[in-house]
């Protein structure tokens, strides 16, 4: 393994792909089209329910009940992404054991909507989250399960510190480690500068995703993606757009990127001493389309919490005293508190390699037989169909 290569892994950031790469993806599209066309919350979710708490508005997924009773699987997700990150994981559990899941915005994110989207302290984001499930199950609210990728990860452990979840029997932390995170952090400014500004439409955002690698899984992006950028003239989350015009055609890639963590600038925006060449002026109308969809957050500048979300992250997941499962993309991952955690049995652990830093997005059907498969061992939920548990492998 290159030195290039070690350094993509340990940062924890979607790699850039590199030009020889590029050149293939755009000779193999030349023979075949592929449909970016977004898909909708509902073709994964039963329901979707906009929650009040004071003068905020959070927006919650849920799977439908299950069939016998089951625990809670409350899903967050990491910083930028939205509830729908968790769309094919949540039909993928719910088919193989009795469980409900529920999935919200967070903070700053999807379609949620607060007086302070900036306000994105751990304590702040952990408080939300408790407050919604207390007025979601006033009394007795079901077992609950906590599961958190990234950002999400930090915060769920955050919640089980504070206490603040009621009848709370296990935690899931997805590809986040307090010694890899913080190394990431130095490099997390330059990764979100390299990501496009703006986006045509929807599927070139789609398009964009899984060829930058941040989304390794078509599916998953056409579902995903929609949750994390906004129209920049009505500001509403691109996902009420849909679905899109003559959405039963299929939507071919809209643009070839030069870089695919790039978007053309304007004509005058470029390089002024670059050589004269011939300029041939796009309508103003369709300069101003190029730039009709951007991020829902912008997350460089929430860069003052960063370090509050995992500082002392390692040891206080350790601490925890519910039964834990840590899922990492890379055996790199681990850092020295966690190391030395694993091997005294404080957790089980899974690597599913192949996959990027979403990995519940690239892998789901992969990463729901491991949780399952921890919730039965732990006997927090029992299997329906003919689910047979997987063996841990750590």
């Amino acid at each position: 393994m290159s030195s290039l290569q070690k350094s993509i892994m340990k940062s924890r950031l979607p790699p850039i792909p590199s030009a020889s790469k590029i050149s293939k993806l755009d000779g193999s599209r030349r023979g075949f089209q592929k449909n970016y066309s977004p898909k909708q919350w509902h073709e994964y979710f039963k329901e979707r329910e906009m929650v009040s708490v004071d003068e905020n508005k959070f927006c919650v997924y849920r799977s439908a009940e299950p069939a016998q009773k089951g625990p809670l699987i409350v899903l967050l997700h990491g910083g930028g992404f939205s509830a729908l990150t968790w769309a094919l994981f949540s039909t993928e559990i719910t088919s193989m054991i009795h469980c409900q899941c529920l999935a919200m915005d967070l903070r700053g994110h999807g379609d949620t909507e607060t007086t302070d989207d900036w306000d994105l302290s751990a304590t702040t984001l952990a408080t939300d989250v408790a407050r919604v499930l207390s007025i979601l199950y006033p009394e007795d609210n079901p077992a609950v399960i906590l599961v958190g990728h990234s950002m999400g990860g930090a915060i769920a452990a955050h919640l089980v510190h504070l206490d603040l979840v009621k009848n709370l029997i296990g935690l899931t932390v997805i590809d986040v480690v307090e010694g890899t995170a913080m190394d990431a952090l130095a490099s997390m400014q330059s990764f979100l500068r390299s990501r496009p500004t703006y986006f045509k439409s929807i599927p070139q955002a789609i398009e964009w995703s899984v060829r930058s690698g941040q989304i390794r899984n078509l599916e998953s992006a056409k579902v995903s993606m929609p949750g994390q950028i906004m129209n920049t003239e009505t500001l509403k989350l691109s996902t009420n757009e849909l679905p899109l015009p003559d959405a039963g055609e299929p939507a071919p890639a809209i643009s070839t990127f030069a870089n695919p963590l790039s978007i053309a600038e304007d004509p005058e925006t470029e390089g002024q001493d670059a050589p004269q060449a011939p300029v041939f002026k796009q309508p103003q109308l369709e300069m101003a389309n190029a730039k009709k969809y951007t991020w829902r957050i912008d997350l460089s500048k929430s860069e003052k919490f960063w370090a509050g979300w995992f500082e002392g992250l390692s040891q206080k997941f350790l601490d925890l005293p519910v039964a834990k499962l840590l899922l990492l993309a890379s055996i790199d991952g681990l850092d020295r508190t966690l190391t030395v955690g694993q091997m005294q049995g404080k957790f089980q652990m899974q690597v599913l390699a192949r996959c990027g830093h979403a990995v519940h997005e690239d892998r789901p059907c992969e990463v729901a037989e491991v949780i399952a498969s921890y919730m039965i061992r732990n006997e927090f939920a029992e299997a329906c169909g003919d689910f047979v548990r997987h063996m841990p492998a750590c």
